[in-house]
């Protein structure tokens, strides 16, 4: 080979050798960065998951106020503190509801609202926030707890995670409490506990386990929304000392005996047990609601008879225990109620039903072991089921049933200590309406019974969608009559904190201030 051609050689292999150089180090950038991407990405799930866990509403942010701002009155100033350390731990904002969030006007603030305080009519302070339906990612900043004159806090249909912050405690004024359809997590929020002017609880449609407080069935509420979480284990058994017209407990794991103490709660009007693990015979004492209008305790594993005492309750419009194990007769007591107009018992193992059951203007009688009836189980499924021995009830061993004591009569005030009106302004305190229970669409144990005629529930504005549903009819449930008005404290004691009294935030078509969640329980 000649020199040239050696040459010539190796000139090509050093052009090949800068080319592939070339390509190896364009290959190098673009691993550079996809590395960069993923760990940038990886960061940005790290800060999401990270402010996800479940000390993050332990936290604060120690927000820092530019010295050039001007505020009203110290209340604003620190409202000012705590939405903006708020707006800090907001991850994600895709409608841009705290975009305006800027500045010292913090009344202007989109869902803040604002109204003269109770204790000094001649300063504004922040009274209310309704950020529902935004669909903002973050968490709850230790701050809020500034937020001293807050009546209505509102933040359904959203995606806040983590738990509910220790400093709430300070919130001493919250009338109404809706963190539901949201992802908080952990333990129940005993927080909620200790806030003295609570009326309204809702906490579905969240990530909460474990076991329920005996203490929030002591709290003066009117109505408890916990369906669609983890709670587990037994109600427990002072679940009567509860003054709710509206109780909802669904779809989440209890388990064991339906408290009998139910029997005293004189102002319920609607409690949703369905889609639980109860097991146990249905207590009597359910024929002492007087007031009740909605009974469901569909989808348990409840045996024995339908209690023939429930033919007491004259105010039941629906009633359905649909999805358990019953068995016997059908009381006809309680097809003969006056107001029952839809009674669905699929999906059991009644062997009788009274004419009157027929005559129901809603009834779902299939999938049971009644004679002459359509859509019933198979003779050996009944034969099989109807073999065993007569269910015990007593040996679920539930609590028995006891009274709540007669209230005393209150002793006369005496004049040298009056009791200090709850308000300087002289407002009486604003109407609780409660929302129409949301309905539900648990797992079937078994294929679903056909559905069944039922009222229509009342119409629910502009919320994200739902958590994904479970399958299986629900039935829909009537909005419950306003609340008896609270009875007075006695004299003796400390005057409770008073309520808020400025205006609530504007909800359009809906009689409650803030809009339920996605209408599933």
């Amino acid at each position: 080979m000649s020199k040239t051609q050696n040459k010539s050689g190796c000139g090509s292999c050093e052009i090949m050798m800068m080319k592939k150089k070339k390509k190896k180090k364009v290959y190098s950038s673009n691993v550079t960065l996809v590395i960069a991407l993923f760990v940038i990405g990886g960061t940005l799930n790290s800060q999401s998951q990270t402010a996800c866990a479940s000390g993050l509403g332990e936290r604060g942010e120690n927000e820092s106020i530019d010295a050039s701002l001007v505020f009203e009155n110290e209340r604003l100033r620190n409202a000012f503190i705590a939405l903006q350390a708020w707006k800090q731990a907001i991850l994600s904002d895709p409608r841009n509801q705290t975009s305006d969030w800027v500045g010292s006007k913090v009344c202007s603030y989109n869902g803040v609202y604002c109204a003269p305080a109770l204790d000094n009519p001649n300063i504004r302070t922040v009274a209310g926030i309704d950020l529902n339906d935004g669909d903002i990612a973050g968490y709850l900043p230790q701050e809020l707890g500034l937020l001293v004159d807050l009546a209505l806090f509102h933040i359904n249909s959203n995606r806040f995670c983590g738990n509910v912050p220790h400093n709430f405690h300070s919130l001493i004024l919250l009338y109404e409490l809706d963190l539901s359809n949201n992802r908080f997590a952990g333990k129940f929020p005993e927080v909620v506990l200790r806030l003295p002017s609570l009326k309204f609880l809702d906490l579905r449609f969240n990530e909460f386990e474990g076991a329920v407080p005996r203490e929030l069935f002591d709290k003066d509420l009117d109505a408890i929304f916990i369906n669609d979480n983890r709670f587990v284990l037994d109600i427990p058994d002072n679940l009567g000392n509860s003054p709710v017209s509206v109780l909802v407990l669904a779809n989440n794991r209890f388990q064991g005996c339906i408290p009998a103490s139910l029997g005293n709660m004189s102002k319920l009007n609607e409690i949703i047990f369905m889609n639980n693990q109860f097991r146990s015979c249905l207590p009597s004492e359910i024929g002492l609601l007087k007031n009740l209008t909605v009974f469901d305790v569909s989808f348990n594993q409840l045996l024995g008879p339908l209690p023939n005492a429930i033919g007491n309750s004259v105010s039941l419009e629906q009633l359905n225990v649909a999805h358990n194990l019953l068995s016997s007769r059908i009381p006809p007591s309680i097809c003969m109620l006056p107001h029952l107009h839809n009674f669905t018992f699929s999906f059991n193992f009644f062997t009788g039903e009274p004419p009157a059951c027929l005559a129901l203007p809603a009834f779902d009688d299939t999938v049971n072991c009644l004679p002459s009836r359509p859509l019933q189980r198979p003779p050996s499924q009944c034969t099989s089921f109807l073999s065993n021995p007569p269910v015990d009830c007593n040996s679920f061993k539930c609590k028995p049933f006891v009274p709540s004591p007669s209230p005393s009569p209150s002793p006369s005030p005496s004049p040298a200590t009056p009791s200090p009106s709850p308000s300087p302004s002289g407002h009486s305190p604003p109407p609780i309406h409660t929302p129409l229970p949301p309905h539900s669409s648990p797992s079937p144990p078994s294929p679903p019974s056909p559905a069944t005629p039922s009222p229509s529930p009342s119409p629910v504005l502009g919320h994200s969608p739902p958590p994904p549903p479970r399958s299986s009819p629900s039935p829909h449930t009537p909005s419950p009559p306003p609340p008896p008005p609270p009875s007075p404290s006695p004299p003796c004691q400390t005057p409770p904190a008073p309520l808020y009294q400025g205006p609530l935030p504007p909800v359009v078509g809906l009689p409650y201030a803030s809009p339920p969640p996605p209408p599933f329980y």
